[in-house]
């Protein structure tokens, strides 16, 4: 080991999971359902056929998976919270049982050392809550508060660190403009609406914690990167497009309060003029901003990719994970740098940042071996260490995810775990990548050095 990739003193090591893609049991204890139950049991929706009914079993199992965080020497443990769980219409009355088993998992947590960290929405929306509208319902503002300021009076006293949303473009672009997520619209005409709705209640859920919470709040964005494929104009003036419409459309009303030009040109005639006051809401004072990255983009123009006349172009010349995804590290640099550039220097946490790649489905032996995903996470906590270096303000960093899960429309087939998961017999087998992962968090990043 060497001291070239030691971290700065505080730097934060965890993992993350989500609710719906873990917890299985999605109705127990007088749950209500939510648009991801309701989309994984349409027919067609989900890869193989697959839900969320029993998934991982982390709301039976929880405990044992505590004591595998404990074994990796996390820090941290950064976990949503099903809001249908809690509040079985979206609204209204409580559900004791539901909310005691956060509760109790944070308790867990916390006897064994590792520090809570938790999402409120992870785009698990309560099924009640879609009837109504949805997000493209102006009420899902006033919705969300209810929610958060149900939770933050509930765990505030143990839970230092939360996060209104994750990743707002993928409900917009999956779940209302190309139906690949839930709840399965397609509609250009709604992307904007939830977008600019989403935000809103980002922003009331935050003035609900500076009403009851104690500690820090932020928002979590997931950020590509986005490179022209020429210098030719048309291809610089498509990336911008593919930025503004992925990188800037949430970030910026949360923390500029407007939202870039791009956008009018990208929805057309589905662009809103959206209410002025609206922006006092949606930019809140953040306590820090997390950032989910996995891959860059290439663009070029096409005129026929609607809605952003963008494209993609493969680099054949990197390897790809098994989501199609090309590895490049230095996108982590640049959108770190990128995002200080353009927002200011503020606390950021790399909240999600993993690999997919091809894994049995049952693990022989005590490790399973899995080089291609070492790799990837040794190069990008490498990445992370330079852009540090570059005086990015980061503050910590979560390996997406602690085990093998249902990741969303792609089923059960496409594996981002540190541990491995036999979903048949619920057996967890640690990847080489967790016991690699363990001696990074004990040498505080000297293990990055090794040979």
């Amino acid at each position: 080991m060497t001291q070239r990739y030691r971290f700065p003193d505080g730097f934060l090591w965890g993992a993350a999971t989500s609710a719906y893609q873990i917890e299985g049991s999605p109705l127990a204890d007088g749950a209500g359902p939510s648009i991801w139950q309701r989309y994984a049991h349409t027919p067609g929706m989900m890869a193989n056929g697959d839900n969320g009914d029993v998934a991982c079993d982390h709301y039976r199992r929880y405990r044992d998976d505590v004591q595998l965080m404990r074994a990796l020497g996390l820090q941290s443990y950064r976990f949503s919270v099903n809001w249908a769980r809690v509040l079985p219409e979206g609204t209204g009355r409580v559900n004791a049982k539901g909310l005691d088993f956060y509760s109790r998992l944070v308790d867990e947590l916390l006897e064994n050392g590792i520090t809570p960290n938790v999402t409120l929405f992870h785009w698990d929306l309560p099924a009640a809550l879609d009837d109504r509208g949805g997000w493209l319902n102006r009420d899902s503002a006033h919705w969300f508060a209810e929610y958060a300021a149900t939770m933050f009076k509930a765990l505030d006293d143990r839970v230092p660190w939360w996060s209104t949303l994750n990743e707002p473009w993928v409900v917009v672009d999956g779940g209302y403009l190309h139906g690949t997520a839930a709840p399965g619209h397609r509609n250009l005409y709604e992307a904007p609406l939830v977008a600019h709705n989403l935000m809103r209640a980002s922003g009331a859920g935050i003035q609900a914690y500076r009403a009851h919470g104690k500690h820090a709040i932020g928002v979590v964005f997931n950020i590509e990167p986005k490179y022209a494929a020429s210098e030719r104009a048309e291809d610089l003036a498509a990336t911008r497009r593919a930025n503004a419409y992925m990188n800037q459309q949430f970030a910026d009303p949360a923390l500029l309060g407007s939202y870039p030009a791009e956008l009018a040109e990208v929805y057309g005639d589905a662009w809103p003029d959206f209410p002025a006051d609206d922006f006092k809401l949606t930019k809140q004072p953040v306590d820090f901003v997390g950032l989910n990255y996995y891959t860059r983009a290439v663009v070029r123009h096409d005129a026929g990719a609607l809605p952003l006349r963008a494209a993609p172009v493969p680099q054949p010349q990197h390897t790809r994970t098994e989501t199609g995804w090309e590895v490049y590290e230095q996108g982590l640099v640049d959108m770190l740098t990128g995002f200080r550039e353009r927002y200011g220097d503020m606390p950021l946490y790399i909240t999600e940042n993993g690999s997919a790649f091809y894994d049995p489905s049952t693990a022989e032996g005590e490790v399973l071996e899995d080089p291609l995903r070492m790799d990837y996470l040794r190069k990008h906590l490498q990445a992370a260490h330079r852009a540090i270096e570059a005086g990015v303000n980061l503050k910590g960093y979560y390996a997406w995810s602690l085990m093998d899960n249902l990741e969303w429309s792609l089923g059960f087939a496409k594996r981002f775990g540190l541990y491995h998961v036999d979903f048949a017999t619920q057996k967890r087998t640690p990847k080489a990548t967790a016991k690699f992962y363990a001696r990074v968090i004990e040498s505080h990043g000297g293990a990055l050095g090794e040979p």
